[in-house]
C-alpha cells in the first residue's frame, strides 16, 4: 500500500490524461453529484455530502475538506459503457441497393474516476452479460477494454446502501487498477492507494507517493470496518426465491402497485439493468436510414407488447418482474444477483418504494408458510 497527499489527487488526474484517458469523475452539478468529464482535482465534489433516504436526495456542505464523504448520485458508469442511446449502423443509398456502415468513429478510452465497490460489482455483472455469454455486445467489449478503473472505497455509507448485504462493498477487491481510501483522522487527511494491475503502476509512476506506514494503512482498514457497521439499509437474501415463488398472487402485490407510478425510475438509474430496444430512423428522401439502440424499461406498457398482445399490462405485473428478476432470476440467468446494494432504486423512487422493505415482507410470508406447513407435518 501506498499513501499520496490529497494535492496529488491532481497530479493522479493529470496522469491518467497524459496516458490517452478521457478522465470521467464526480462532480456537483444541477443540485447533484453527478459523472462528468474532469479535468482537474478542483472540479471534485470537495467539502460535499449527499443526504439520501426514500424518495429524496439532497446535497449540502459538510464544512470538512472531504473529498469523497458522498455515496453515488443519478448517473452510474452504465452509460458510458452502455450509452442511453446507441447508432448500431446506417445505411446509405448506393445505386439499386444500399450500403451498410457501421460505426467508424473512434471509440472513447475512459479513466473512471471515483467508482464505489458497489458500482465495480455492477460492471463485472455487465461484463459476464455482454462480454461472456454466447453474444458479446461489440461496442460495450471494445469500450470495456480501453477503460481505466480508479476505485474509492467507501467510509461513509448512505442512507440507502446495503452493499453488506449483497457482499459488494463497503471495500473494492478486485475489478480496479487503482483503488483509494480516504482517510481523515486526528487532523491528518491522506489518502492509501493499492494497485490492481500493472496499469496502476504506470499510472501511479507519475503521481507523489511513499509507502504507507502500518499505523496509516491500519487507519484506513478502521474506517472501512466501520461503515460495514453503518449501512442505512438491509436485505436478507435467504429465502427469497421460493417466498417470492410461494406467493406469486398474493395480494400485497396490489398494495405496491397502488403506490408504484410504473415511471421506470428504478431501472434508468440501477447500474445493472440492460433492457434496451431498437429504433429505425430514416430520411425524407429516402436515400439514408439509421437504426438506433436506446434504454428501454420492462416498466414501460410497450415492453412486453408482442404479435398477441401485452403479457404484463398491469403494474402489478411489471413491478414483481423487476423485483423478482432482480433479486432471483438474474442468479438463474447469470449466476449473480442482479442487485449490488447501491440504492439508487429507492432513493430515486418519486413514491419511496423500497426494494429492501418489499423483499422483507415477502421473504416474511415465505417464512410464515414453512412454519405452517412444519406444524402441519
Amino acid at each position: 500500500m501506498q499513501r499520496i497527499e490529497v494535492a496529488s489527487l491532481n497530479s493522479l488526474i493529470q496522469s491518467l490524461a497524459r496516458h490517452g484517458f478521457t478522465v470521467i469523475g464526480p462532480r456537483v452539478k444541477d443540485a447533484a453529484i453527478v459523472l462528468d468529464n474532469l479535468s482537474s482535482a478542483e472540479e471534485l465534489p470537495v467539502g460535499w455530502l449527499d443526504e439520501q433516504e426514500a424518495g429524496t436526495y439532497t446535497v449540502r456542505k459538510n464544512g470538512t475538506a472531504s473529498v469523497f464523504e458522498y455515496v453515488v448520485g443519478p448517473h452510474s458508469w452504465k452509460r458510458f459503457l452502455y450509452p442511453p442511446r446507441l447508432r448500431l449502423f446506417r445505411a446509405e443509398k448506393e445505386g439499386k441497393g444500399f450500403e451498410v456502415r457501421t460505426n467508424g468513429s473512434e471509440l472513447p478510452r475512459y479513466a473512471f474516476f471515483g467508482v464505489r465497490p458497489c458500482e465495480l460489482h455492477a460492471i463485472g455483472i455487465q461484463d459476464r452479460i455482454f462480454t461472456e455469454g454466447q453474444y458479446t455486445d461489440q461496442h460495450y467489449a471494445a469500450v470495456r477494454e480501453r477503460a481505466c478503473i480508479v476505485a474509492v472505497n467507501c467510509t461513509h455509507p448512505g442512507g440507502t446502501c446495503f452493499c453488506r448485504s449483497m457482499r459488494t462493498g463497503p471495500r473494492a477487491h478486485q475489478g480496479f487498477d487503482l483503488v483509494l481510501t480516504e482517510v481523515r483522522d486526528e487532523g491528518d487527511h491522506y489518502f492509501i492507494v493499492e494497485r490492481g494491475t500493472p496499469l496502476g503502476d504506470q499510472i501511479m509512476a507519475d503521481v507523489p507517493h511513499r509507502a504507507a506506514e502500518r499505523s496509516e494503512s491500519d487507519r484506513a482498514l478502521e474506517a472501512l470496518s466501520r461503515a460495514e457497521a453503518f449501512m442505512g439499509r438491509t436485505l436478507e437474501t435467504e429465502g427469497l426465491q421460493k417466498a417470492f415463488a410461494d406467493n406469486f398472487e398474493h395480494t400485497h402485490w396490489d398494495d405496491i402497485a397502488k403506490r408504484c407510478l410504473a415511471c421506470a425510475n428504478c431501472t434508468l438509474v440501477c447500474p445493472t439493468c440492460f433492457c434496451s430496444t431498437v429504433e429505425d430512423e430514416t430520411d425524407l428522401t429516402g436515400r439514408q436510414a439509421e437504426r438506433w439502440r436506446r434504454w428501454d424499461s420492462c416498466f414501460t406498457v410497450d415492453f412486453t407488447r408482442v404479435a398477441g398482445g401485452n403479457m404484463r399490462m398491469s403494474t402489478r405485473t411489471r413491478y414483481r418482474q423487476w423485483i423478482t428478476h432482480k433479486l432471483t432470476n438474474w442468479i438463474e440467468q447469470f449466476g449473480t444477483s442482479g442487485c449490488v446494494g447501491c440504492g439508487r432504486c429507492i432513493t430515486w423512487c418519486p413514491a419511496g418504494i423500497d426494494l429492501t422493505v418489499e423483499a422483507e415482507t415477502f421473504r416474511q410470508l415465505g417464512a410464515e408458510q414453512t412454519t405452517a406447513e412444519h406444524r402441519e407435518r
